[in-house]
């Protein structure tokens, strides 16, 4: 059985799986870090978060894979609501 540290070099030797992952570290990780980092802070689980949202679990573990992956992009609203769910605002700069 190969390790995580081993089956991630063979993906990233594929030229198309190594741009998107440099792609996500360079320009979607910090918010992904940040989103998540905010609900571990806050306690919650997912389930949690669901319930405050409004909604189910599931939703929360799409958008919160949707953040990962970054298909389909969540939209601000549904951001809000996350943040809301959290005890926070969502900020959005141009640097």
């Amino acid at each position: 059985m190969r390790t995580h540290d081993e089956l991630k070099a063979i993906a990233l030797q594929d030229p198309v799986v190594r741009a998107e992952y440099e792609r996500l570290n360079r320009e979607e990780g910090p918010m992904l870090d940040a989103i998540l980092q905010a609900r571990i802070e806050a306690g919650l689980t997912q389930a949690q978060v669901a319930e405050r949202m409004g909604t189910k679990a599931p939703a929360v573990a799409r958008l919160e894979a949707a953040l990962i992956s970054g298909k389909p992009s969540p939209s601000l609203a549904t951001l809000r609501k996350y943040a809301a769910a959290l005890g926070k605002r969502v900020q959005v700069q141009f640097v």
